[in-house]
């Protein structure tokens, strides 16, 4: 590969896939391009993966299912076959260009995460820059914050549409302080603020969320409006509302939504797109797992509405 990056095209070219699979990215730390993907081949030709821009960048992959006798090289070592486990974290250096031989099926999920955003949360942190991670082929980590982050972003991999960037932003900021405090020694030198936002500062933000149901901006928009690290917010936020801005958001749709079921004649689709969900599919589902009912019968209990409408 010659452009940077491990996702989208590159990750295409470097899997030797079909269709370029789907990637969601981050540009909250320093505008680096911090990027999740899922890999999935069922029937991939044997071939050895293409090459990795050698770049001053990582590639941490939560494998989805097993690899047995991986045949595995990078620079400067012999190839070696390793077993590659469901559930393990592994670490890998672009800097040291590891290529594998794709040989069986495969699926797995990788974060792409340049130097550029450890030094970003460092200096979020006030701590010095993080050192390289351990990267070495075929040792896996026990990395249960990984399968739960992971989790969470295979699931908006899959529904892209309902998916909004504050979630993404937030999710991704989590895995890089946890790759940097986990395998690149992250230590604070001062402690960091803990209180929350002013108050003006507060509905500001309250404000500037509720405007944008969509959650189209993102959390480096809001917390440079203020002057703030979108570490330093997002902490600020959650202290001053009790709860992260994404979830702040989501309480905002479903009650935005519930006033526009008051109106007879507003059909759940409508009411679905206009409180920000992506369709009344979707308007449902979260509505159903936050309430407890559906939409309709929601609305049927507290308004007399029947139908779907």
């Amino acid at each position: 590969m010659k452009s940077t990056g491990f996702y989208g095209q590159n990750a295409k070219q470097y899997f030797d896939l079909e269709h370029q699979p789907l990637s969601l990215i981050t540009r909250s730390l320093r505008n680096a391009e911090i990027a999740v993907t899922e890999i999935r081949d069922d029937a991939p030709a044997r071939s050895l993966s293409g090459g990795m821009a050698l770049e001053d960048s990582y590639v941490v992959s939560l494998i989805l299912s097993d690899y047995p006798d991986c045949e595995q090289r990078e620079l400067g070592t012999p190839a070696a076959k390793n077993n590659i486990h469901a559930g393990a974290t592994y670490l890998y250096d672009m800097k040291k260009n590891p290529r594998f031989v794709i040989d069986k099926p495969c699926h797995s999920l990788h974060f792409y995460l340049p130097r550029s955003a450890l030094d970003g949360i460092a200096a979020q942190a006030a701590a010095p820059r993080v050192g390289e991670l351990p990267s070495q082929l075929g040792v896996g980590h026990d990395d249960p914050v990984i399968r739960h982050i992971g989790g969470a972003l295979l699931q908006a991999l899959r529904r892209p549409a309902e998916t909004n960037q504050l979630f993404i932003d937030h999710m991704m900021l989590a895995f890089t302080t946890h790759a940097a405090q986990t395998y690149g020694g992250l230590r604070t030198i001062r402690k960091l603020a803990r209180g929350g936002l002013a108050p003006w500062q507060a509905k500001q933000a309250c404000e500037r969320l509720s405007a944008d149901l969509g959650g189209t901006v993102s959390l480096q928009q809001i917390a440079a409006e203020f002057g703030l690290s979108v570490s330093h917010f997002s902490r600020a936020f959650r202290t001053s509302t009790g709860q992260p801005p994404h979830r702040w958001l989501l309480r905002q749709r479903l009650e935005a939504a519930k006033q526009l079921m008051a109106v007879r004649e507003l059909p759940l689709a409508e009411i679905a797109i206009s409180a920000g969900f992506a369709n009344q599919s979707h308007f449902t589902r979260v509505f159903s797992a936050a309430v407890g009912v559906s939409p309709a019968v929601w609305r049927r209990e507290i308004y007399g509405v029947s139908g779907d409408t």
